[in-house]
């Protein structure tokens, strides 16, 4: 994934997006009255406790996987980072050129038209991040993913995915496609540019693949 401590609850441990597995749910042997309430009940559920996970990780100012930082990490809230119009692609770290930025853009319009889902990406050189000011600024919500691309932890993709994506596509996905483009050996090889490129091509077409048992199961 120093800015000014946040409050305690908003760290958590871990920020690893692959590690947010849910919480175990115990459910008594008598039948359950109402299928449908308990249904919404568990999704409403799960959608906050992701919630809470995506503003830890902002909190951090990024997501990372595998990696518990909370104690090493300070939370970011710098919002006079932010551009003064909007965009879906803020590059704070100077990897991408006019040039790509408008191509990810463009590619992240395309997305949002074709599926109803928003991509987001942020590159940063931690501490240099606006950090948690990001939520506002996205409108971030359950069908958002936010890409944060900084290379200050070895793997320079980090995710951040909300609970609707999450439905749909594989917790796997995002951990494999992470460790095809967002290794030390790629990006230091291609540079942080490329890998950030290439996983907004790779996030385009998983998000594009219907809903099934094998959705996502390849990182292109």
């Amino acid at each position: 994934m120093a800015f000014p401590h946040l409050p305690s609850s908003l760290a958590l441990k871990t920020t690893c997006r692959s590690a947010l597995t849910p919480v175990p749910i115990t459910v008594s042997s008598r039948p359950i009255q109402n299928p449908a309430k308990f249904t919404n009940w568990v999704l409403d559920f799960r959608s906050k406790s992701l919630n809470f996970a995506f503003s830890g990780a902002l909190a951090l100012g990024l997501s990372l996987p595998g990696v518990g930082v909370a104690d090493a990490k300070v939370g970011v809230n710098k919002p006079e980072l932010l551009p003064k119009e909007f965009t879906t692609v803020i590059d704070v770290a100077g990897f991408l050129s006019d040039g790509q930025e408008k191509r990810l853009a463009e590619e992240i319009s395309d997305i949002e038209k074709d599926t109803g889902f928003k991509l987001r990406v942020l590159a940063q050189n931690y501490p240099d991040t606006p950090g948690l000011a990001i939520r506002d600024f996205w409108q971030v919500d359950d069908r958002t993913v936010v890409f944060v691309a900084d290379p200050n932890f070895g793997n320079i993709l980090n995710f951040n995915v909300g609970a609707s994506v999450d439905l749909d596509i594989p917790r796997s996905f995002w951990s494999r496609l992470a460790g095809k483009y967002g290794n030390m050996f790629y990006w230091k090889e291609k540079g942080e540019d490329a890998s950030i490129e290439a996983a907004v091509m790779a996030i385009s077409s998983c998000l594009r693949e219907p809903v099934g048992p094998n959705n996502c199961s390849e990182v292109k």
